[in-house]
This record gives structure tokens, C-alpha cells and sequence, in this order.
């Protein structure tokens, strides 16, 4: 990343504010990478019943048995879809990889209050059925599946893969996780408006939430991604994951810092020559997938 975006960037500060929300939205469409006219897009694909059941696909033309990158965006569980109008955002990622020679997906999913804990793994769950039973009409993979979800979207990542009962026939379905500035400890959590949006205010559910434990019996490989300038709460997430992997004897866990970005720039900055997460990513892929 160029001092002079750093800079501007931090300038931002680190609180989730409607400010720094917007200035960073604003900092990243100005250098987002232009619509791509060889990448194809069929837009709202209903994967369950709910309206916001829905998911793009991009892919080149000809691509055939591609792996699968599928984008779930943040949003503090309340707000967020996977595209709006005369935005880039997140058609910038799914775009990203189909410019890879990959599947790109973004999804939207149900929001809180109306849909509370465990909406979220529900939704996975279909999305992930969907994608399995599907995305091979479209040139991908069934059996490389790769969920990339970011703040709230990685919470519900964390969720659904540290809930087996939700996944149909006993199997998690997915080939690999990327999980971007999530909060996955639901009782060492900031709780913030938007968590108790989601998982309400009874300590039984927050406990039954907790994602550590199940993340760390996953045997799907998993990357966590936490920024530099992410929030305190955020930065405090990622060190137990680390922490977790130390004292289960399996070396440092397996958390990237981001250096330079806020909240979310990595994600929007993604295709853009200032892109520094899509290369951690093709490294996780080439590696893993």
C-alpha cells in the first residue's frame, strides 16, 4: 500500500462511525477496479425462500470444474447486501476472482432484528446447498467451495462452520474459509447494538453462539484476516484466535494482519492496484484449494 492511501486511511480513525463508514466507501470507489466487459454476470439467484436470498455469480466464458470464491459482506447483522447501485462494491470481489479463472459468488443474506441467532447458519447452510447442487451449471466446482466472509459475514462463516448440526447430511460442504475481522467468542465480545440485534440478550444463546471451539475441531483449512486499523474489539477477536491455536499446541493460528487497512478497506480495495488482500487470498487458494 502507497504512504500517501496509508495515510489517508488512518486519517479515518478506527471507530466504526457513519463517517469513517462512508469516507472509506468513498477513499475505495474512487481507485476500485473497473467493471470487467469479458467477465459474464447472472445476478439473484434465490438460494432460499427469504427475498434477500440471493447471490450473483461471475465467471469467464469457458470456465469449466473452477474453484469457488463466495463473498458474504458485513454489516454489523442489520444492514449490508451484496451489491447497490452505482456502487462496486462487492461485485469487486466475485468479479476479482472470476478474473482468476475461478467462480465468483456475492451473497446477501437475512438481517436482524427481524431474523436473529442462528438465521445466519441457517442461511450459510442454504447457500451452501445451493452452491453445491448449482454452481457446476455455471462452471464451478461442487467440491471446491470457499466461503470469504467479512465482519458480520465472517461471524456467520465462524457460525456455520463451528455448528455441524447444521450441516445437511453431516457434511460441512465447503472446501475452505476466509474469515475477515469477525467476532467469533460471542461471550468476550464488545456488545454492540448490532450484536444484540442478532443474538438477542439472553446469555444462553450467546453462549450456545461461541464459535472457538468449533473452529478449532474444524479439518477444513481457514484463514483469519484482522486489519491494523480495525477496531479494538476486532484486534482482540483475531489474538484469540491466536492464542487458541497456541494452547492446543498447533503452532500460531493461522491470523494475517492487514497492514494499513481500517474495517473495511481490504475487501473494497480487492482488483484495485491497491489491492493487498487478493493476493493473501491467491496464496490460500493455490495452496489449499
Amino acid at each position: 500500500m502507497i504512504a500517501e492511501l496509508r495515510r489517508r486511511i488512518e486519517a479515518l480513525g478506527l471507530e466504526l462511525s457513519p463517517d469513517m463508514i462512508e469516507g472509506s466507501r468513498a477513499l475505495c470507489a474512487a481507485v476500485a477496479a473497473p467493471t470487467d466487459p469479458a467477465v459474464e454476470v447472472t445476478r439473484d439467484h434465490f438460494y432460499g425462500p427469504d427475498e434477500r436470498h440471493r447471490l450473483d455469480v461471475f465467471r469467464l466464458p469457458a470456465t469449466t470444474k473452477a474453484p469457488v470464491l463466495v463473498f458474504i459482506h458485513g454489516g454489523a447483522f442489520i444492514m449490508g447486501d451484496k451489491s447497490a447501485p452505482d456502487s462496486p462494491f462487492y461485485g469487486n470481489v466475485a468479479q476479482w476472482a472470476a478474473q482468476q479463472g475461478w467462480i465468483g459468488v456475492a451473497l446477501t443474506y437475512r438481517l436482524a432484528p427481524a431474523h436473529r441467532w442462528p438465521s445466519g447458519i441457517e442461511d450459510m447452510a442454504l447457500a451452501v446447498g445451493w452452491l453445491r447442487g448449482r454452481i457446476a451449471e455455471f462452471g464451478g466446482d461442487p467440491e471446491r467451495i470457499v466461503l470469504i466472509g467479512h465482519s458480520a459475514g465472517a461471524s456467520h462463516v465462524g457460525s456455520y462452520i463451528s455448528h455441524p448440526e447444521y450441516h445437511e447430511g453431516g457434511a460441512i460442504g465447503i472446501a475452505g474459509a476466509i474469515m475477515l475481522s469477525g467476532t467469533y467468542d460471542t461471550l468476550d465480545t464488545h456488545r454492540k447494538p448490532g450484536h444484540l440485534s442478532y443474538y438477542g440478550d439472553d446469555p444462553a444463546v450467546w453462549q450456545a453462539a461461541r464459535m472457538n471451539a468449533g473452529l478449532l475441531a474444524a479439518t477444513i483449512p481457514m484463514l483469519f484476516g484482522v486489519s491494523e486499523l480495525d477496531g479494538l474489539d476486532y484486534r482482540e477477536q483475531a489474538a484469540r484466535i491466536v492464542s487458541d491455536w497456541s494452547e492446543a499446541g498447533r503452532g500460531f493460528g493461522p491470523v494475517y494482519q492487514l497492514d494499513g487497512h481500517n474495517h473495511g478497506t481490504p475487501a473494497q480495495l480487492i482488483g484495485s492496484v491497491h489491492d493487498t488482500l487478493g493476493p493473501l487470498v491467491r496464496r490460500f487458494m493455490d495452496a489449499h484449494i
